[in-house]
């Protein structure tokens, strides 16, 4: 047994637990060989009715992916043990999504990219007051993987595209909102949750079990922005989604570039689509904050990530999001912004990095579709 995976049976309930509180939970490769290698065990185990997943310590359930470990792969050109971690790791996520017996994550705390990989496609879903839930790949030049396409093209109108392009961060009620999760359980109830799955308390499934403890959390927020985000982020490009928040939230440019477009009378055709009082004021506020940050990321990771979802909407299954994360992240373990993002944001944390290329303008606009569409490794699933 891994020093940071813990497992019991008790009582007709298989118990793992992520062990790394330290590292709030991040799966490492060793981590996911492990999982694996239980949830196999339990498949025929008779004494296994239910399967309870959670993370130690009271910080989150996971963070996600070993980040750094990701780091050593390409910044050591390791691509092939990078792609054997990202199989391993999503043939664990669809193992769990296809279980034969019912899986509950707890998913209190941070749990994020890999966590959702692990949580967000088991069959019941719970999060909690302190729940933060985000696939925040872009902000290191990455792309939502893990099954996280799949869950973002599922989500409420363009709300996935808002969530994977600005890596935003949800709490229990987006979550729920966006179906990333089932039931909403407080923090405290948690152990009399897994109690009642042991006892078998009346009524008898899983799903009904929970639903005894399951609460309605305030308002989303994320429910609220349905509207202006469905208006803003469904512009064909990440350019033109800019473009579209700017003209939401009043926010034309530069003196000079407002003067331009009203002397040439090229103002953006998106801009005439917006109220210009909108109902709430503090969502044209929101949009400008949306805009800014855009700015921020990784042109060449928001340029793939748009077209990702947006692909993943058409696809049959699960498993075939993962085929198609899977031709996307073997690609950006060798480009330059996935290293530059994890140096700035978790190595040397100077929270400036240098994209390359630097602006959305610089970018191939046939790069997603090539990266995509290239399957230059084996697969996840053999035919």
């Amino acid at each position: 047994m891994s020093d940071h995976i813990s497992a019991s049976v008790a009582d007709g309930v298989g118990h793992v637990t992520l062990d790394r509180p330290q590292a709030l939970n991040a799966l490492s490769y060793e981590m996911i060989r492990e999982l694996a290698a239980i949830f196999e065990l339990w498949r025929s185990d008779t004494e296994v009715g239910v399967v309870v997943l959670d993370g130690a310590g009271e910080r989150g359930f996971c963070a996600g992916g070993d980040v750094r470990e990701l780091y050593t792969y390409a910044t050591n050109d390791d691509h092939a043990e990078a792609r054997e971690f990202f199989r391993a790791e999503y043939r664990l996520d669809a193992m769990i999504a296809r279980y034969p017996k019912p899986v509950v994550a707890l998913m209190d705390g941070i749990t994020m990219g890999g966590g959702i990989g692990l949580a967000g496609h088991a069959s019941i879903r719970i999060v909690t007051e302190r729940s933060r839930i985000a696939m925040p790949e872009t902000r290191i030049g990455f792309t939502p993987d893990v099954g996280g396409s799949w869950l973002l093209a599922k989500a409420p109108g363009e709300l996935g595209v808002h969530l994977a392009l600005n890596s935003r961060t949800m709490d229990a009620a987006d979550a729920l909102h966006a179906g990333f999760a089932d039931s909403f359980v407080p923090s405290e109830r948690l152990p009399h949750v897994i109690q009642a799955l042991a006892e078998r308390a009346d009524p008898g499934s899983p799903a009904e079990i929970v639903m005894l403890f399951d609460e309605t959390p305030g308002p989303s927020a994320l429910a609220l922005a349905r509207d202006w985000v469905d208006a803003c982020y469904s512009a064909p490009t990440v350019t033109e989604i800019i473009e579209r928040l700017r003209a939401f939230a009043g926010d034309r440019g530069s003196r000079s570039e407002r003067s331009e477009r009203l002397e040439t009378g090229s103002t953006s055709s998106s801009a005439s689509a917006f109220p210009q009082h909108p109902l709430d004021p503090g969502a044209t506020a929101y949009a400008a904050a949306a805009a800014d940050e855009l700015e921020t990321l990784s042109p060449t990771a928001l340029t793939v990530t748009l077209e990702s979802v947006r692909r993943a909407r058409t696809l049959r299954s699960l498993e075939d999001a993962l085929e198609q994360e899977f031709r996307l992240v073997s690609w950006f373990i060798e480009q330059h912004d996935l290293r530059e993002g994890i140096r700035a944001q978790v190595i040397d944390k100077d929270r400036n990095p240098r994209w390359n290329p630097a602006t959305l303008a610089e970018v191939d606009p046939r790069l997603a579709a090539r990266v995509l569409d290239e399957a230059r490794f084996d697969p996840v699933w053999s035919a």
